[in-house]
């Protein structure tokens, strides 16, 4: 997300790293590891849970979080939930992608984003008379 949290920042999005590990283990890791070093927005520590069961990725028994990415509109509205296994990783261009598509559809009523739309590709106004022709 680092290497996208300029552009993220132009559109107003804000991002925030949350694991249940300490603040402790945040800044050990922004310390020792030279791509954490380069994390510029908020690493929340989650020792408690509350937010990894707020959004239902935690694992009880491990006491960890599934790798989870979540787009969350002004009015507090999840928008796009990814939820990953631990050991598959995310796409942080196709979630920039998504959130470019969410304030398009945010400002533009009436208009749906088809899959995989582009910036600047064509939208879609949904009616019965697509149905069957996507």
């Amino acid at each position: 997300m680092q290497n996208i949290y300029p552009e993220l920042k132009a559109l107003g999005v804000e991002v925030y790293a949350v694991s249940t590990d300490s603040h402790f283990v945040h800044k050990a890791w922004h310390e020792a590891s030279e791509a954490i070093s380069k994390v510029t927005y908020p690493m929340l520590g989650d020792t408690t849970g509350a937010i990894t069961r707020g959004f239902d990725i935690m694992i009880e028994e491990a006491g960890q979080a599934l790798r989870g990415t979540f787009l969350v509109n002004p009015e507090g509205v999840i928008k796009v939930a990814e939820i990953h296994d631990l050991g598959i990783g995310r796409s942080a261009k196709d979630m920039l992608r998504k959130v470019k598509a969410a304030q398009y559809v945010a400002n533009n009523d009436g208009e749906v984003c088809p899959a995989a739309w582009e910036e600047g590709e064509k939208t879609l106004a949904p009616s019965l008379d697509l149905v069957g022709k996507i």
